[in-house]
Order: structure tokens, then C-alpha cells, then sequence
């Protein structure tokens, strides 16, 4: 009976320990339904961090480093918790904001006019992130807001480069994913990881990329992949999200640019993707960019 019960406490005391150190060193997610009055207008944002750097940056022991999220055109601010995991693995505060709302007017596109129909999207993004910053300053005031990083999905990755752009001196990191319109941000200061799919329906406008030459001398890491536009989500095959969650991880760790990918930025990553169908003439006209059930916010 004495043995029974001793064995019965051991167990009791090992789930409790296990539940701890889960709930220590578990992802904490929490959702924000937030309404910026000033330009009357919802802002979902799905928050995650690790429990125990969190705990730390409340003590006063850690400053929790800051990652914005945005998503791409048609898909959910929740469909990046793939990569919202890896940054809160990291102790990053992670704001996945949800930058389009439904009563938002469809995304127009002028072909190899970057800009046409899309700038004020870009800058509603840029207000998005600065409401939502304004936000968690007063909620999490333990946490870095002068050394930000950026990641973005098609769209969304325009969004974060342009907000690099407009605001340098907040942004040491950007991560994108497939982003077609805005070029990249030329500055060494700034580290910038970009994965690029092989998709005949996506096509990078001229002038986006740097040059080899330019990546080089800026450190920037061009990662070519023969995924798809639309399985850079949750949305995707873990094939596809493994990949990308190891190269990120291993960017964030401080690896080297000839560590991420190889010198010639032509050349991809993961395999060589097969020579793409030739893609019909470009229309010449504004394109409606919004099509149910996939993001197209970059065609």
C-alpha cells in the first residue's frame, strides 16, 4: 500500500513538473482585437512569446527584441505560426499584425509600375505597425522597439521593406517572403534575408532584386526556392516550412551570408528548380489582385 502511494506521489510530482516546465518554457499566443480611433479602423494582431524570456524581461533581466509580422494579401495574420515559432523560440516578442480587412478596396497592379495602386497600401501597413508598436509599448514595456525585425509574406513583405525604408533607424532586420513590388533596402546596416519562389503566376517586377554585386557588398541573402508563392504560410506542406524555418532560424543565430546561401545569389538553396513555362504577355492594363482562397497580392 506504501509503495502504491510512494509511486503514485513520483508520478504526480513528474506531471507537475513536466506541466511546469511546459508552461515555463512553452509559447505564450495571445490575441489583440485593437481599434485605432484615429483612423477608425480594426487591427487584429496575434501575439506570441516564451513564457520564460518573458518572466525574465518582467524581472528586469532581459529586454525582449521585437518581430513584426505582416501578412500577404488574402491570408490570415494566424497563417504565419511558423514562422511566429521560430522568432519566440528565439525570445522575440512577435506581433503577426493583420494588415487588410475585408472593407479594404481590392489591390490594383500596373505592371513594372511598382508603385501604381499600391502605395497607399504600403502606407496603410506603415500605420498598422506604428499603431500596433504604440500599443505594445504600453503593454509589454519590457521589450526593444529601437532594433526591429520585419517579415513579410508577398504583400506583406512589401509592407515590411517599405517601412525599412521610411524608417532605417528603427529596423535592423527584414525578412520577406516572396515580395514583388518594393525594392529591396540598400543599407549594411541592415541585415536582410528574402526566399524566393518558383512560380510562373508570381513574377518579381524589374528593379526589386539587387544585383549579385549589390547583395554582396550589403550582405544580403537571396534564397531562391522552387516553392510555390502560396506555400510560404501555414498554408504550405512541412516540407516546405521546415526548410524555411532552419534557414531563418539560422539567420536570427547570426550566420554568415556564404552560411546562408552561396555566393552567386542566382543559384538556389534548397534544389535546382525546373526551367519555368514560358508565362504569357504581360497586360498592360490595372490587374484586380484579390482572388478567393489564395494570395495573389503580388501578381
Amino acid at each position: 500500500m506504501r509503495r502504491g502511494i510512494a509511486v503514485l506521489v513520483c508520478v504526480s510530482l513528474f506531471t507537475a513538473g513536466v506541466y511546469f516546465a511546459i508552461s515555463k518554457w512553452g509559447i505564450r499566443h495571445e490575441t489583440l482585437d485593437l481599434f485605432d480611433a484615429a483612423r477608425q479602423r480594426p487591427v487584429a494582431v496575434d501575439l506570441a512569446v516564451r513564457r520564460d524570456y518573458e518572466l525574465k524581461a518582467e524581472d528586469g533581466f532581459w529586454k525582449l527584441p521585437v518581430a513584426i509580422i505582416s501578412n500577404g494579401n488574402t491570408v490570415k495574420n494566424t497563417e504565419y505560426s511558423f514562422l511566429a515559432n521560430v522568432l519566440a523560440a528565439r525570445g522575440y516578442l512577435v506581433a503577426s499584425i493583420q494588415q487588410d480587412i475585408p472593407t479594404d478596396p481590392l489591390l490594383m497592379t500596373v505592371p513594372g509600375a511598382p508603385y501604381v495602386g499600391r502605395l497607399g497600401v504600403y502606407q496603410k501597413g506603415e500605420a498598422n505597425i506604428l499603431f500596433v508598436l504604440g500599443e505594445l509599448k504600453n503593454r509589454q514595456p519590457n521589450a526593444d522597439y529601437t532594433h526591429l525585425t520585419l517579415v513579410g509574406h508577398s504583400n506583406g513583405g512589401d509592407t515590411a521593406m517599405y517601412f525599412a525604408k521610411e524608417h532605417p533607424d528603427v529596423v535592423t532586420k527584414v525578412v520577406t517572403l516572396d515580395n514583388l513590388r518594393v525594392p529591396f533596402v540598400l543599407n549594411n546596416k541592415m541585415k536582410i534575408l528574402s526566399f524566393r519562389s518558383h512560380d510562373p503566376n508570381f513574377k518579381t517586377d524589374p528593379g526589386v532584386l539587387p544585383t549579385t554585386q549589390q547583395a554582396l557588398k550589403d550582405g544580403i541573402d537571396i534564397i531562391k526556392t522552387p516553392f510555390q508563392h502560396t506555400e510560404m504560410s501555414d498554408r504550405g506542406p512541412d516540407s516546405v516550412k521546415e526548410k524555411i524555418q532552419a534557414t531563418l532560424d539560422r539567420f536570427l543565430g547570426g550566420s554568415s551570408s556564404s552560411e546562408l546561401s552561396p555566393k552567386n545569389t542566382d543559384q538556389p538553396l534548397v534544389s535546382s528548380p525546373p526551367s519555368p513555362a514560358p508565362s504569357a504577355p504581360a497586360p498592360t492594363a490595372p490587374v484586380v489582385s484579390n482572388p478567393p482562397g489564395g494570395d495573389r497580392s503580388g501578381s
